[in-house]
């Protein structure tokens, strides 16, 4: 009972009801229920789950735990509801009510048992949940021959599915182990690493590990803090052996995690303080790499933004993985010899302090566990330093209109060519670039976002108008971008180059 009482609580920590459990309060159709048995059933094997539960005594929309009056014991035209129920469900399977007691609340649990060896029925009906619908299965001619097929040969893994491409090479792989001290065995490594099917073909874990994975693996880039915002930057890091895309992120990682010069408190030595943590982005990368859904044929998604990274791994928490027990750092592995291949290179370990590694640094905020996909964010700290300049405050406004990119821009002691005239290169026909680098210096500076104060105290520059002339032309060229283009004359507008 305890056991069934942590499954509750974890899925009542669910955001959303997913296809294999259902809360209700004090609903109840005999007929109606059968049919949810059938769905739920099918579901359950379609998504790899043991078990199907629908559970009374929680408030479906938030989760709230509620209680019920659901009588468990009643008839169905004079027929024990388990009597009627099994009767009409076919093949038999072992479902079973229990009642509990949940902060100090009744509840009631149907746990259901996935199909087995052919599609749960009930009243000679398949059934099947589609999201929070109920269909007849046989309306879903795709969603049955999957769930045949998933019944005939197991749950679909990237060592049971077989690969779409046969001509695969490992060159790259030797070389990786080669340069980890281990020396593989050329005729069997494959059936040691687990690369074929029963069938003798490749599965596609060894389309993973070949030289080609036929998968790609991006990083983009964007000046903002959303997607709508101009992305600058993507780096293409797939297309060959999974373990060097791995490397090839991480490495990528130390490329962005910028040393900050902490001036704070200083007395002899300057100290450096990085972006992110390293520890928490490596941690998050490799798990996104090894549980991530790869039999969907999509890999780990890597976006930088202007104050975080974000790392999506596709797919959701394995079967009898809690939510409480992932954040506890219970190891569940969804692609098993992937997993134990990165054991065996060192890459990771089972020790599964990652998640909680993570959540101490940034909280259990920066994961979030979505409906098919899991998310974790390292949030960038930025040293809010400065350089000293004297400037005269009085003489420096706070807000000085600034025209948003797409209009002319009035002159500024020297005339600027609207938006769409070709601003010359060369220096000697733009008046606005006299002094030699400062557009330079200003696009090494701003690599991070910085505002008109923090450019005027790097420049050494007391007049906010002296700097916006080499801001505008920068700004038409596409060279800069402003962070809130929307709201050019945002007090809080900072700019950005473009990569």
């Amino acid at each position: 009972m305890n056991e069934l009482i942590s499954i509750v609580k974890n899925l009542i920590s669910h955001k959303h009801e997913e296809e294999w459990f259902e809360f209700k309060e004090n609903w109840f159709e005999s007929h109606v229920l059968g049919e949810y048995i059938s769905g739920m059933s099918n579901a359950a094997a379609m998504v790899g789950e043991e078990y199907a539960y629908f559970v009374w005594g929680v408030e479906n929309n938030t989760h709230i735990i509620k209680g019920t009056i659901f009588d468990i014991h009643q008839d169905v035209k004079n027929e024990p509801l388990k009597h009627y129920l099994a009767r009409m469900v076919k093949p038999d399977i072992n479902f079973d009510f229990h009642e509990m007691e949940l902060e100090g609340k009744r509840i009631v649990v149907l746990v259901i048992p996935a199909a087995k060896t052919v599609p749960t029925a009930f009243d000679r009906v398949r059934y099947l949940r589609i999201g929070s619908s109920k269909v007849n299965l046989m309306e879903y001619p795709e969603r049955e021959s999957r769930l045949f097929d998933i019944l005939k040969n197991g749950f679909p893994t990237i060592e049971n599915t077989e690969s779409e491409f046969q001509d695969l090479t490992f060159n790259k792989l030797f070389v990786y182990y080669e340069a980890k001290g281990i020396t593989l065995n050329k005729h069997t490594f494959k059936k040691n690493l687990g690369l074929l099917t029963k069938d003798g073909k490749y599965n596609l874990m060894a389309q993973l590990l070949s030289d080609n994975s036929h998968i790609p693996v991006r990083f983009s880039l964007f000046s903002g803090e959303s997607k709508s915002t101009t992305m600058y930057s993507v780096r293409e890091f797939g297309n060959t052996c999974l373990l060097y895309s791995l490397d090839d992120v991480l490495r990528y990682g130390e490329v962005l995690n910028i040393p900050q010069a902490d001036e704070r408190n200083r007395i002899v030595e300057r100290k450096e303080v990085p972006l992110f943590h390293a520890e928490a982005y490596r941690e998050a990368v490799i798990n996104a790499f090894v549980h991530n859904l790869w039999i969907d044929g999509n890999a780990p998604m890597f976006t930088g933004f202007r104050d975080r990274i974000e790392i999506l791994s596709r797919g959701h928490l394995p079967p009898k993985q809690t939510v409480e027990g992932f954040f506890a750092g219970e190891s569940v592995p969804v692609n098993q010899k992937l997993s134990d291949i990165f054991l065996q290179l060192h890459i990771s370990e089972r020790s599964g302090r990652g998640i909680p590694k993570i959540t101490e640094l940034y909280g259990e905020d920066c994961i979030e566990l979505r409906e098919n996909s899991i998310v974790v964010t390292i949030p960038f700290e930025r040293l809010e330093t400065r350089a000293y300049v004297p400037v005269d405050d009085e003489n420096v406004p706070d807000r000085t209109e600034i025209p948003p990119v797409g209009t002319e821009i009035p002159p500024v002691g020297t005339e600027i060519p609207p938006v769409g005239t070709k601003i010359p290169q060369d220096r000697s026909k733009n008046p606005l670039l006299k002094e030699p680098g400062i557009e330079e210096r200003i696009l090494r500076f701003c690599a991070e976002a910085k505002n008109i104060q923090e450019i005027m105290g790097y420049l050494g520059y007391r007049d906010k108008k002296t700097v916006r002339k080499y801001l505008y032309p920068l700004l038409q060229q596409g060279r800069i971008s402003m962070t809130i283009p929307d709201k050019p004359n945002s007090k809080n507008q900072k700019y950005i180059t473009i990569k």
